[in-house]
């Protein structure tokens, strides 16, 4: 069974899209199984994925509306090997459909029950807003993965988002538990930077992952590419971060015994004790960072895949 994940933050540009993007080809390529539904209007997920918007055939529009089965609306075939249900500005219309179907909160849900058994794992991408699309999402997932940046006022968005969790939690999922808290565009030069970490892991403990996502260039270049930065520039340190994360996931699940990781992902798990143990691994130079990348290429078989 697929653990779902939503990615999700009620403000924007936090690295929302770009941590659903870059974990799912991660996971692809330690040989996860793995597909990403992009549940926002704008299809950045999908754009970013490799694949054109405008020339979907069916999406997740489709998919929540009941007009297709998950089955047929995934692709397939993306340039990470990750399976892909996407989305365009045809969705914006699926909200106020829905409110007219019954059982609406659960749409997606029902709908992912013939695949789940496919996947290792499922990752939503949303709008930076709680909509019924977020809500579906979120009654769908067993956890939130929530992107933030380490600044003042995402501190009182976070809390707001906890406080959408619980209430989820108590009225539509049981399940539904933070899985884990990102610090994106990681930058450990900043103080405020240092002091908003140092709450969040005060207040939030082990649920921040020891990961953190640093302010790269290759990193914000390769959506324009159509390609997650793995495939864009491997040895960069965006790729390096998403692959510890994706490492850092996976033994968290297999050690908390929801999806034991296997053999082959084991290599995966070590790389984010070498990539990204806190602000230590952002604030090394740049020959420490070539370091890592070869010591990532030589463990070889998660980079190896994307060649």
């Amino acid at each position: 069974m697929a653990k779902i994940l939503t990615v999700t933050n009620q403000k924007g540009g936090v690295g929302k899209t770009t941590t659903c993007v870059n974990l799912a080809a991660s996971l692809a390529a330690t040989k996860k199984r793995v597909m990403l539904i992009d549940l926002d209007p704008q299809g950045n997920a999908t754009m970013g994925s490799g694949v054109d918007k405008h020339s979907l055939e069916r999406s997740s529009y489709e998919l929540l509306t009941g007009q297709a089965t998950a089955a047929e609306s995934r692709l397939t075939e993306t340039p990470a090997g990750y399976h892909l249900i996407g989305a365009n500005g045809d969705l914006t219309a699926a909200e106020v459909e829905l409110l007219s179907l019954s059982r609406r909160e659960f749409r997606l849900k029902m709908a992912l029950e013939e695949v789940a058994d496919e996947y290792d794992f499922i990752l939503l991408d949303n709008p930076p807003s709680l909509n019924l699309l977020t809500v579906n999402a979120l009654a769908s997932s067993s956890g939130v993965i929530i992107p933030m940046q380490c600044e003042y006022y995402a501190l009182e968005g976070i809390s707001a988002l906890v406080g959408t969790i619980n209430k989820i939690n108590q009225r539509l999922n049981p399940e539904l538990q933070i899985e884990g808290i990102l610090r994106t565009m990681f930058d450990p030069r900043m103080s405020l930077t240092r002091d908003v970490s140092s709450h969040l892991v005060e207040y939030f403990g082990d649920k921040v992952y020891r990961t953190v996502i640093p302010r790269n260039v290759r990193l914000a270049e390769a959506p324009s590419h159509g390609l997650p930065a793995l495939l864009y520039d491997k040895s960069s340190r965006g790729a390096l971060a998403y692959l510890a994360l994706a490492g850092e996931l996976i033994r968290k699940s297999a050690d908390a015994g929801k999806h034991p990781a296997d053999e082959n992902s084991a290599h995966t798990g070590d790389a984010d004790d070498d990539v990204a143990q806190g602000p230590e691994a952002v604030a090394g130079d740049s020959n420490e960072a070539s370091k890592k990348s070869a010591d990532v290429d030589a463990d070889a078989e998660v980079v190896k895949e994307v060649n």
